[in-house]
C-alpha cells in the first residue's frame, strides 16, 4: 500500500513545488471517488508504486472534496485538469503529466528515473 499525504491546502501544493520536490519526486494522484476509471488508476498505483522506489513522495487529492484545490492545481502547474490524473513534479518543474488509462506503473516508471 502506497503511503499517501493528502492534499487540503495550496499551502502544500506550493512547498510541494518549492521544496519538496527538490529533494523527492512527488507524485500527484488528482482523484474522483465516483469515477470507475480513477479507481483502476488508484488501483494500478497502489499495487504497485512501491516499486518506483523511496524517493517518491505521494499525493492523493480527493477532487470532489476539493474542486478548488484541484484548480489551484492545474492553474500553479499549467497542467490541463484531467481526473484521473497524474503529476510528477521534480525541482519544481511538471517533469510527466498523464490521465485516464493511460496511467501506468510502468510509465510512471520510465519518467520518474528520467526525471
Amino acid at each position: 500500500m502506497l503511503n499517501w499525504n493528502i492534499l487540503s491546502s495550496t499551502k502544500q501544493v506550493d512547498n510541494i513545488v518549492s521544496t519538496e520536490s527538490n529533494d523527492a519526486v512527488c507524485i500527484i494522484l488528482k482523484h474522483s471517488t465516483t469515477c470507475p476509471l480513477s479507481s483502476i488508476a488508484k488501483m494500478r498505483l497502489e499495487g504497485d508504486g512501491n516499486s518506483l522506489g523511496d524517493h517518491i513522495k505521494w499525493y492523493y487529492l480527493d477532487l470532489l472534496a476539493n474542486r478548488p484545490l484541484s484548480a489551484y492545481i492545474a492553474d500553479t502547474l499549467n497542467v490541463h485538469h484531467e481526473s484521473p490524473q497524474v503529476i510528477v513534479i521534480k525541482n519544481g518543474e511538471v517533469t510527466y503529466d498523464v490521465s485516464h488509462l493511460d496511467i501506468t506503473v510502468d510509465d510512471l516508471s520510465s519518467e520518474v528515473v528520467a526525471a
